[in-house]
């Protein structure tokens, strides 16, 4: 009894508002605080920043061990990714790294404490969900990409490096070159370079702007909005406590209230 008091209590405090808003201010002041030790600041400031950011991390650890004693079933709490991350990040912020010869790897750990923002705003959680949901579709579209980019690549290679080895060498090169014209990166400097010795060449470029400017990356757009629509409206159903399976019990309940309702009006008639 004392148990379910004491879990109701901290299940109380993690979904306060309140409280959440302070983790995300405690977020955002770790990632000022980074952001100030990349600065030339005196030794004084440098302590400062120290035990300030060494009082974070252990915010950070009791706002986790809260979540977790919030939990209703504790072996649930590890079986979402965000929980995992956020411990991990948060335990690894507890190992002593600033006077050793892994001082970096310590830095770059309290950096990523900057990505819980979105494991605590699920407006960003969804974003990032859908896009992870959308990366098997968006494989595809990529690799069909890289296939243009081949093709014109070698056809670059093999007319223009004579005009500008630096930009059309070998295909790699040109490629890149490629990559920069599809990001519309002075790319009219390259392809009047080019119509100097083969006026047609625009058709080149023109044609290669439409596959991956317009056509690909829109496609890109086209299928993560589409997954965050999907995603959203899944997330809109749990919070609902629907599912696929009481949304079909519902569409056929109302089919048969319909037939029962003809029915009737075939009766009175």
């Amino acid at each position: 009894m004392k148990t379910d008091r004491l879990q109701s209590f901290f299940w109380a405090i993690r979904s306060n508002k309140a409280f959440e808003t302070f983790v995300i201010v405690i977020i955002i002041t770790s990632a000022l605080l980074i952001g100030a030790k990349t600065y030339d600041i005196s030794p004084l400031a440098q302590q400062a920043i120290n035990i300030a950011d060494w009082a974070i991390t252990f915010f950070f650890l009791t706002e986790i061990t809260i979540r977790f004693l919030g939990e209703e079933r504790k072996s649930h709490f590890f079986t979402q990714g965000w929980n995992i991350f956020d411990t991990l990040i948060v335990v690894a912020s507890l190992i002593p790294l600033e006077n050793s010869e892994m001082a970096l790897l310590g830095r770059l750990i309290r950096i990523f404490r900057v990505l819980r923002m979105v494991s605590i705003i699920p407006e960003m959680r969804l974003l990032l969900d859908a896009l992870l949901k959308a990366l098997p579709q968006l494989g595809y579209v990529v690799a069909l990409m890289f296939i243009i980019f081949y093709i014109y690549g070698a056809v670059g290679s093999m007319f223009f490096a004579e005009i500008n080895p630096v930009l059309w060498g070998d295909i790699s090169i040109a490629m890149l070159t490629l990559f920069r014209v599809m990001t519309f990166e002075d790319w009219t400097d390259v392809m009047y370079e080019t119509m100097s010795v083969y006026p047609l060449s625009w058709l080149y470029y023109i044609t290669f702007i439409f596959f991956t400017a317009f056509a690909f990356l829109n496609m890109v757009i086209g299928i993560v909005v589409n997954t965050l629509h999907e995603e959203s409206d899944r997330v809109r159903l749990e919070q609902q406590g629907l599912n696929a399976v009481t949304l079909h019990e519902i569409h056929d309940e109302i089919g048969e209230i319909k037939k029962i309702l003809k029915e009737r009006e075939y009766e009175r008639e």
